[in-house]
């Protein structure tokens, strides 16, 4: 009896031995048939096409730094004295500010010595706004036209009937361009309609009821 169960456990043991072996070589060919199916997935042709794509990319990136090395380049050709011409402005305007202070002298009035002053200061003006036209610097034109955000700040309303509101009817301080960039916007007054007096009474009942 006891021979026979040595047997038979060897038997099982046997069956085990051989159920594992069979086990682990059914792993060991699935994984060599997962290797291979990887192995076959990518061909010869899909690797060319995939270089093809990074060669293509590299190329395009290559090609955007080089458009912006050249609009870089561009800009500081174009505009590397937009410092220096908007600080140039101030002589103009200074110009302006010391004919305006000639003019409403009281002792100079009229005289044959303001008026020659005032055409030299003319002269000079004329040619300081040529230099800078010559350098892609023009002044922004105001008088007459719609306020544009863009280039013109409104500093004062003005009553004028006669003209379309928000129209530009004094100009305080000259805005200019520098190609196609704004140097600085004009400084300007805008025209309103006229308020009429009864409008104005209702509007101080109102204010004193509140």
């Amino acid at each position: 009896m006891e021979k026979d169960q040595n047997t038979n456990n060897i038997d099982k043991d046997s069956e085990t031995k051989e159920a594992v072996s069979e086990e682990q070589n059914g792993e060991s060919k699935k994984s060599e048939n997962t290797k291979s199916e990887e192995i076959k997935e990518i061909t010869p042709e899909e690797k060319i096409k995939e270089l093809e794509d990074k060669v293509a990319r590299t190329f395009a990136e290559m090609e955007n730094q080089r458009r912006r090395f050249e609009k870089e380049r561009d800009d500081a050709f174009s505009y590397g004295g937009f410092a220096f011409a908007k600080e140039t402005l101030n002589l103009i305007d200074n110009l302006e500010r010391s004919k305006q202070i000639l003019q409403n002298d009281d002792v100079l009035k009229n005289s044959e010595a303001l008026k020659k002053t005032l055409e030299h200061f003319d002269i000079i003006n004329k040619d300081m706004v040529s230099i800078l036209s010559k350098n892609g610097i023009t002044p922004v034109d105001s008088i007459g036209k719609k306020l544009d955000p863009n280039l013109h700040q409104a500093m004062m309303e003005i009553e004028d009937d006669q003209k379309e509101p928000g129209t530009i009817v004094q100009e305080i301080q000259k805005g200019f361009m520098m190609k196609d960039r704004l140097l600085r916007p004009s400084l300007v007054g805008v025209s309103k309609k006229t308020e009429k007096k009864e409008e104005k009474s209702e509007e101080n009942i109102e204010n004193s009821d509140n």
